[in-house]
């Protein structure tokens, strides 16, 4: 929604009614405190080191810091910043009924041979300058390792 400012062909006034804005909206300047702005930078650069702090928690690290703040004004920042903390959420594994069921097909398999069944398995490092991934296939019986690939994504 862009609202040109007087000297064009639609009064503000007009563009405002079209729009279904108040008029007061188009002249309203935000003010800019510092403070807050550092605050949210603060905020900012903890939560990407630890994802997990809440509000109390990152309170607590920036009144270590000397900022004199408290948990209501943490909360309402983090909440104007789209973050909050990651916790496990309640009933997380419960099935959704409407999503299908596969059945599990090595359930009375009785598993021999070499080659028979795979299993594959993934997961990630952080490093100092982005992740490495690694992925292992490996075989069942013997336990060989079929496949190690190590992928690195540069970056974060």
């Amino acid at each position: 929604m862009r609202i040109e400012r007087p000297g064009n062909i639609i009064p503000v006034g007009r563009q405002t009614k079209l729009l279904g804005v108040a008029r007061s909206t188009v002249y309203y300047e935000p003010v800019v405190d510092t403070y807050t702005l550092e605050l949210m930078r603060l905020i900012d650069e903890e939560y990407t080191k630890a994802p997990f702090y809440g509000s109390r928690k990152i309170k607590a690290v920036l009144r270590r810091k000397g900022y004199k703040v408290n948990r209501k004004r943490i909360q309402r920042l983090m909440r104007l910043m789209g973050i909050e903390a990651i916790y496990p959420r309640p009933n997380t594994s419960r099935a959704d009924p409407n999503h299908k069921i596969y059945p599990y097909l090595l359930r009375d398999r009785e598993i021999t041979r070499v080659n028979e069944v795979w299993g594959t398995d993934i997961t990630y490092i952080r490093l100092r300058h982005g992740w490495l991934y690694l992925v292992a296939i490996m075989d069942w019986v013997s336990r060989y390792v079929l496949i190690l690939r190590a992928i690195h994504y540069p970056g974060g």
